[in-house]
């Protein structure tokens, strides 16, 4: 800042005093260019000063949250973080009734779902039973809710916002063995008068409702903000891995920090996405023919004919790993740095994977860094895999997703949570095109870098307004990926302001270029 006042205060009323011959002329033009310079030092006195006071706010506003415990937040050196006090006296309150949910999807679906759930419950004041996990998916994984999350940890971190409970009570377990259980799914992206006006009369009236259903049931946007926090507070700090879960996630990120700065790729590119998205861009002919009979003997996966092309050229398929390592190389990722796949199996094994493992050599899973005997108590429990991934993803230097998933969605939002870490979103739609010309020579290596990078510059997870779309909740941004209500709201004020300190100086000089 001192160079450019250095310079437009020197240079310029130079050049305003050169230009003139008469000595009140001159004057006249030196006055003018010292109340220009005065302005702009008052402006950057001004702006200054608005910067110091949003970096404080912030430096407070995470003091404060630093204070807060939080979950997750292990460090290299191993410093524990302590749980939450549970000092304040349990809820009180008039129970409406009790709410039982079973929840669907893959282990970052469910997590959400869950806590929208004990949002609702809160909400309604109805007691909540420890939700049932999804046993039936694609996945098949017969792990409960206590063998993932640590339940009494759970019940507890909530107690002052809903009560919840194991099991029904006896009365009420005999009271539904008695009458037939109410059950249904609730109506997708609902607000809260939905849960109000429709679904509390049915609790009372049953007085055990059941969810049948609990992905996005929950509006985005539109909901009280009391009710969005608490959605936070069971995502970011209730819902805590099971001790097992928790220490190998950790031991995970010691050895990967003990070798230095690492990355973590959420792959997509796994033979149930493919197959159920349709994508087969680099497949042989075998693989697709096997890819199609595996959408066909899922009768849920309703769409069974699908362009492949279309939908890559639509940006829908996830980016296969030749695509994905051009976009790491177009990005100046260092290719020195450590690699973490986090993916099940990527179909087609080693040969898909050797263009990614010639750019980014030390490429790693959770496979290769710990023993067999380590996994040893998870396999056959693909979400408790997934818990491990979602642990070494949040403690990574940079988090890289190739599709936009459950996973890649709550880890964005969840990293933001922590303080905005550096999280690219792979522009799916533009890396392909970019990505088809680079290969027909139509884009030299430097243009399809800079291409590149233009277009991902506002995608590496930092503060922004979550994208509202009234009508259309599901192409608004996804609450949990951007929640921005739990956020410190003083960042959202200083983009614009930092943006301003940097772009108003240059349109002035301009003006007086053109006023010189």
């Amino acid at each position: 800042m001192e160079h450019y006042l250095k310079y437009f205060g020197e240079i310029k009323v130079d050049k305003f005093i050169g230009g003139f011959n008469f000595k009140g002329e001159r004057l006249t033009s030196l006055i003018i260019a010292q109340s220009h310079l005065c302005r702009l030092k008052l402006f950057a006195f001004v702006t200054t000063t608005m910067l110091l006071l949003c970096v404080c706010a912030v430096q407070l506003s995470t003091l404060s949250d630093v204070m807060k415990p939080r979950v997750f937040m292990f460090r290299s050196n191993s410093q524990t973080i302590t749980p939450p006090q549970i000092t304040g006296i349990e809820r009180d309150y008039e129970n409406n009734g009790y709410l039982m949910v079973s929840s669907n999807g893959g282990l970052n679906q469910m997590r959400t779902g869950i806590c929208d759930m004990v949002a609702i419950a809160s909400f309604m004041n109805v007691t909540l039973i420890v939700p049932e996990l999804d046993n039936t998916s694609f996945w098949n994984d017969r792990s409960g809710f206590e063998d993932i999350f640590d339940v009494d940890y759970f019940i507890a971190s909530l107690r002052d916002e809903v009560r919840i409970l194991k099991a029904l009570p006896d009365k009420q377990k005999r009271r539904v063995k008695k009458a037939t259980l109410y059950s249904m799914p609730p109506v997708s992206w609902s607000n809260m008068t939905y849960y109000y006006e429709l679904i509390l009369p049915r609790v009372k009236k049953y007085e055990v409702l059941h969810f049948t259903k609990t992905d996005a049931r929950l509006a985005n946007n539109g909901i009280p903000k009391e009710v969005q926090k608490l959605r936070c507070k069971a995502n970011y700090r209730a819902l805590r891995f099971t001790p097992p879960i928790e220490e190998l996630g950790k031991k995970i990120v010691r050895i990967l920090r003990e070798k230095g700065p690492f990355l973590v790729l959420h792959l997509r590119y796994e033979m149930d996405m493919l197959a159920f998205s349709g994508c087969t861009e680099g497949c042989n002919a075998k693989e697709i023919e096997e890819l199609t009979n595996m959408r066909f003997a899922y009768p849920w996966w309703k769409e069974k004919i699908i362009d492949s092309d279309k939908k890559r050229r639509a940006g829908t398929c996830p980016l296969t790993p030749e695509e994905t390592a051009l976009a790491l190389r177009a990005l100046d990722i260092d290719p020195g740095i450590q690699v973490y796949i986090a993916a099940g199996d990527i179909y087609g094994g080693e040969r898909r994977m050797a263009s990614l493992r010639l750019a980014f050599p030390h490429m790693v899973k959770k496979e290769t860094l710990l023993q067999s005997s380590d996994l040893e108590p998870f396999w056959n429990h693909s979400n408790q895999m997934a818990a491990l991934d979602y642990m070494v993803s949040l403690e990574s230097d940079i988090f890289v997703s190739s599709y936009k998933g459950n996973m890649a969605s709550v880890v964005e939002g969840h990293r933001r949570y922590l303080g905005f870490r550096t999280t690219i979103r792979l522009h799916r739609k533009l890396l392909v095109e970019l990505t088809d010309q680079y290969k027909n020579g139509s884009l030299s290596w430097d243009e399809f870098s800079q291409a590149v990078k233009t277009g991902h510059a506002n995608r590496m997870g930092s503060p922004t307004q979550r994208l509202e779309i009234p009508g259309k909740p599901k192409e608004e941004e996804y609450f949990y990926n951007n929640p921005q209500e739990c956020l410190p709201q003083i960042l959202y004020g200083c983009v614009p302001l930092v943006l301003g300190f940097i772009l108003v100086p240059k349109s002035w000089n301009l003006v007086e270029k053109r006023r010189s």
